[in-house]
């Protein structure tokens, strides 16, 4: 059994920038796995922490699009597809719609931008501009938690969110030396981490599968299994990272995808036969990253669209 994991306040604040907050989360702990911590996260930002709170963990963001070297790394990497995307016409209406948002609702635009470029978040936040102050306020508190969660997930895991450089540079050599694609990992990626032990899930199984139904889509009432074609097949390493599930292509095709994992090889134990994430790309995300982890441990699972 992993051991139960302690968060003292400073921890927290890393994850969430109020006070009462991080210190409800600490005096909660120690939390014998993730999905425990996300539960009484979700718990005491909905319920024991007010307004003023919310409104302090919003100040400890930065506006979207900022590159001021006080930016924390965290921030960076959630924003890092939207600064990365953004033209500079798209940086300056950003600019000019994030000081429009504080100027109505008086605290900055929040919104989890893992993995969203810059004009998908722009559209959102004008989406969000017509709002009445106290619908936003909810919006914002909803965003803000969605950040709580992943930064939750990255404290806990021990494993590094993005390649290293060496092993980064090597695969941009081959990719590039193929003549392939300018994209340095296949558009939709994934790994595993056991919650339940705190480590990466070696040996699990994954199949990546499209729909290739186009008479219908995928839904509640439309779960015929016939429509799915596999793309590919791996298992996770030591690392709890899959291997290469689908090409290496500068634009996926847009459309609906299931990812699944053999849950019960890995853990004969628990509850879940195995795991299954249907997601959709659009068409204006072609040319994005999808990478969608499993965190796993017997009796419950999580997971979210990183980048």
């Amino acid at each position: 059994m992993a051991t139960p994991t302690t968060l003292t306040v400073e921890d927290v604040l890393r994850v969430n920038g109020s006070h009462r907050f991080a210190a409800a989360m600490a005096a909660a702990s120690p939390f014998s796995s993730l999905a425990d911590a996300l539960l009484a996260a979700r718990r005491i930002w909905l319920n024991e922490v007010d307004v003023n709170g919310w409104l302090e963990a919003f100040a400890a963001h930065p506006a979207i699009g900022t590159t001021s070297p006080s930016v924390s790394k965290w921030s960076k990497e959630e924003q890092s597809a939207a600064i990365s995307t953004a033209t500079d016409s798209t940086a300056q209406e950003l600019a000019e719609w994030n000081a429009k948002y504080r100027e109505k609702f008086g605290f900055v635009f929040m919104i989890c931008a893992s993995g969203r470029t810059a004009p998908e978040v722009l559209a959102e936040l004008k989406r969000r501009y017509v709002n009445r102050p106290i619908v936003e306020l909810e919006a914002a508190a909803q965003e803000e938690l969605k950040i709580t969660e992943l930064r939750l997930a990255k404290l806990f895991s021990s494993e590094p969110t993005i390649p290293s450089t060496t092993t980064e540079s090597l695969n941009v050599q081959s990719d590039k030396a193929a003549g392939s694609s300018n994209r340095s990992r296949p558009p939709i990626t994934t790994h595993v981490l056991d919650v339940a032990r705190g480590s990466p899930a070696s040996g699990i199984e994954v199949h990546l599968e499209m729909w290739k139904d186009v008479s219908a889509p995928p839904s509640f009432s439309n779960k015929d299994f016939n429509g799915w074609a596999t793309l590919g097949s791996s298992v996770t390493n030591n690392d709890g990272r899959s291997g290469q599930l689908m090409d290496i292509v500068d634009n996926v095709a847009p459309g609906f995808y299931r990812i699944s994992f053999n849950t019960s090889k890995y853990a004969p134990a628990g509850f879940f036969p195995y795991v299954s994430i249907i997601f959709e790309i659009k068409e204006n995300q072609t040319a994005e990253h999808f990478h969608v982890p499993l965190l796993h441990s017997p009796f419950s699972f999580t997971t979210y669209r990183g980048s």
